[in-house]
């Protein structure tokens, strides 16, 4: 596409003669000039352009004015609003000028001389800078709708995710209903236990609907809510649990996040449900950095411990939860059953 088709050019400089020569010499390179005999002159026709929504498409400005040389009106074109690009016009030999015009703010500079090559430089600069102002719009515009394009997807991943979060909670609130209803305590134990877990699950698109970041979840937010709602279900007066967590805020992805969220989950529920049989205690759940890139969960208790590769506890589905989970993850859990008391639940995997 030709720049100069129709672009329109305000040309200022106080040598009559050279503006009466400088139309109609870049009319044939396909400009239409409007020309100003000096900077004060030039910028008021600037101002007019913008304000009647008809800016020129470039601004050549001479050095040597009386009244206002080309820098001082040079500053005072680029305070103004929506001011297109500046090719500067300077004498010849004089680096030092054209140097400190760039530094103000002009696109390029040409160096006057005698002569038609000297219209021809001029065209030529003109078009350059045209072209190079129509990419930067292009990309300011490309730019623009990739924005708008994140901005809608992230209003679309937080929607979604609202709406998973809502459809789990009414889920869960079938599988209460369907529990209190049942006679069979190792059913009811059973679906109290899938309750839990797909809290876990509602609690991480929650995390995401509300947050700034829809991709990733803050896990110490995360385990804090997660740790509080199985604090909760989990203590009561007659056997007290105390739960706490130490966490550093690490960000995980989706998937992940629920990976360690249901790890957490039923790693406390059987802290909770078999080391402290006959009375309360703690289980502390701490999440840490461990190494570049990598970060290391920990859930311990205080209680009667475990003996070493004894048969799951129980249906054995949390066993398996906890090796499929933990497998999605790259890693497995591992059990140090090495003290007298209490069992400390470790696993170490990659962030991403």
């Amino acid at each position: 596409m030709n720049q100069a088709a129709g672009a329109a050019i305000l040309y200022i400089d106080d040598d009559a003669g050279l503006r009466r020569l400088a139309v109609r010499t870049l009319a044939r390179h396909g400009y239409t000039l409007t020309v100003a005999e000096g900077g004060a002159e030039g910028i008021a026709l600037a101002q007019a352009a913008v304000a009647e929504g008809r800016p020129f498409d470039l601004i050549a400005v001479d050095h040597y004015m009386p009244g206002m040389d080309g820098l001082e009106t040079l500053e005072r074109l680029r305070a103004l609003p929506g001011m297109p690009p500046v090719v500067y016009v300077t004498g010849s030999e004089e680096g030092r000028i054209a140097v400190a015009a760039l530094k103000a703010g002009a696109a390029d500079y040409v160096v006057k001389t005698v002569g038609t090559d000297f219209f021809d430089l001029l065209a030529s600069a003109f078009g350059q800078v045209l072209e190079r102002a129509a990419l930067e719009r292009d990309k300011a515009a490309a730019e623009d709708q990739l924005r708008a394009s994140n901005a809608r997807l992230e209003a679309l991943l937080r929607e979604v995710n609202h709406r998973v979060a809502n459809s789990l909670q009414i889920v869960s609130a079938m599988v209460r209903m369907q529990s209190t209803a049942l006679a069979d305590e190792n059913a009811r134990l059973a679906l109290e236990d899938t309750q839990r877990r797909i809290a876990a699950i509602a609690q991480v698109h929650r995390r995401l609907y509300t947050s700034n970041d829809v991709e990733q979840v803050d896990m110490r937010e995360y385990l804090g809510a997660l740790v509080d709602e199985l604090g909760e279900t989990w203590s009561t007066p007659a056997a007290p649990r105390v739960l706490s967590l130490d966490a550093e805020s690490i960000r995980l992805s989706t998937d992940r996040a629920v990976s360690l969220g249901v790890i957490v989950t039923e790693l406390v529920s059987n802290a909770c449900k078999y080391a402290y049989p006959a009375s309360g205690g703690e289980v502390r759940v701490s999440l840490t950095g461990d190494g570049e890139g990598h970060f290391r969960l920990a859930v311990e208790d205080d209680g009667v411990g475990m003996v070493a590769d004894a048969a799951p506890r129980g249906t054995g589905v949390g066993t398996k939860l906890i090796r499929a989970m933990a497998q999605s993850l790259q890693t497995i859990v591992e059990y140090d059953t090495a003290s007298r008391t209490g069992v400390r639940a470790t696993l170490r995997a990659a962030l991403d």
